[in-house]
């Protein structure tokens, strides 16, 4: 008897903090009765689990923040540093990101943009003077890294007029020819292009271009072709890279756009960084006078030395490309839901991210031990061309899970992995080949040279 009064009491003080009201609205919502059977043979571990999601009142989880730099390489920045990489940062998202879609969708290129880009001041970040900022390798690195992020085009823009064109007169010009060209060039009131892939010739220009350069005096006459040259289109000046008909030699020319004989036509259907403007020069008698060959370029080994400095960007490239790839897949993941929850939930799905994750860090950290490396002054061929081959290919990797884990609306541009799909196959291409740059690593290691 004492048993049952003390259940009747128990449930007298249940019934007190019960409201009966929501408990028939409950009962019309679920199986009250099975309900209370589940719960009741639960275990004390469950039951935690249960009274910490009914504790959390329904608030929203708040989630990690997005950030590919998963070992935190910006945290080793000084803050002046820091600080510029936030501003190239701001830019991108608040200027590119915005019209990217459609001009890459275009195939043009947005020129309003380079009034604003010239407020950024970083053109020749790396150079000394001519009103260049002479900023550390790892900062222009990082510089083309955050423009990757958000478009893989006008990164390469950037790389070819302040890393190719500029780069060529900077290391290669001589003092009137870097007066007359790098203040204006730094401004972006000049453009610059750079001239050596030819319709036949890729990776055999050290020894094969077939652009010829005849001396006639106090000038030079150039006859070829160039393919493939950004920024050809609307270039105010293009480094031309020629074969001395008599010595044989790679020598390296200043174009300027109205030069007789010099004609550009546009490359079209191309797949990937349409914003890009690909030309294909053609040159017929083009007469350039002495004063405008590079003075210090005197061979392919010149060449090779602007190569080398900007090698080490297009392998930032890559890791920015890989990047924006990773970072709007995660996002994505995130928002879509299919059976009642977020992808990122099901463990396939976070086992493509971690494996995106572990490619973007490893290039992240191989980059920046590369700019290191290069603002020491001890760069080699076999660095830089490591890093491209490493960097290119796991970009590769990271893009297709990306594109992977966003199903078919990972095809669209405006999810915003399209792009980097398309973009990392001709960024894996150019300044050297994987394989290209694979021999130029094995023959450092072996000591033996496997090129033809």
């Amino acid at each position: 008897m004492s048993g049952t009064f003390s259940k009747l009491k128990n449930a007298y003080q249940l019934l007190k903090h019960i409201d009966l009201g929501m408990l028939a609205r409950l009962s019309e919502k679920v199986d009250l009765p099975k309900v209370m059977e589940s719960v009741a043979h639960m275990n004390e571990q469950q039951l935690q689990g249960l009274m910490k999601m009914l504790g959390s009142g329904g608030k929203k989880k708040e989630l990690p923040p997005i950030d590919g730099d998963f070992y935190d390489l910006a945290g080793r920045l000084n803050e002046e540093d820091r600080s510029l990489q936030l501003k190239v940062r701001a830019f991108m998202e608040k200027e590119i990101q915005p019209i990217v879609n459609e001009y890459w969708l275009k195939a043009e290129f947005p020129f309003e943009i380079i009034p604003k880009f010239r407020e950024l001041n970083i053109c020749g970040v790396t150079y000394n003077g001519y009103g260049c900022p002479n900023r550390s390798f790892l900062m222009e690195g990082i510089i083309a890294m955050e423009m990757a992020r958000i478009d893989a085009s006008i990164a390469t823009f950037f790389g070819v007029q302040s890393g190719l064109a500029m780069g060529s007169i900077y290391m290669l010009g001589s003092e009137a020819q870097k007066q007359e060209w790098l203040p204006g060039m730094q401004q972006l009131n000049i453009i610059g292009a750079f001239g050596l892939t030819e319709p036949e010739v890729g990776s055999a220009a050290a020894g094969g271009l077939t652009t010829t350069a005849k001396r006639s005096e106090d000038s030079w006459v150039l006859n070829g072709q160039k393919k493939w040259i950004g920024n050809a289109t609307f270039a105010d000046v293009v480094v031309i890279w020629a074969r001395d008909i008599d010595d044989n030699q790679v020598k390296g020319f200043l174009l300027r756009k109205d030069t007789p004989g010099f004609s550009v036509e546009k490359i079209h259907d191309k797949m990937a960084l349409r914003i890009v403007q690909n030309g294909l020069i053609t040159l017929k008698d083009c007469e350039v006078a002495e004063a405008d060959r590079l003075q210090l370029a005197n061979s392919f080994k010149d060449t090779a030395k602007v190569l080398q400095m900007t090698r080490a960007g297009v392998a930032w490239e890559a890791v920015g490309c890989a990047r924006g790839a990773y970072e709007n897949a995660l996002a994505y993941t995130r928002t879509r839901k299919q059976f009642g929850k977020p992808i990122a939930a099901f463990q396939l799905i976070q086992g493509h991210l971690v494996e995106m994750l572990s490619n973007l860090t490893a290039m992240q950290t191989m980059v920046y031990r590369l700019s290191e490396i290069q603002d020491a002054g001890h760069l080699q061929d076999e660095h830089a061309s490591l890093a491209k081959v490493f960097c290119t290919l796991r970009t590769r990797d990271v893009v297709s899970r990306a594109r992977e884990v966003m199903g078919g609306n990972g095809i669209l541009l405006e999810y915003n992995v399209a792009r980097f799909v398309a973009d990392a196959e001709a960024i894996y291409s150019y300044e050297g080949t994987k394989e290209i740059n694979s021999l130029i690593v094995g023959r450092a290691i072996t000591g033996s040279s496997a090129f033809v």
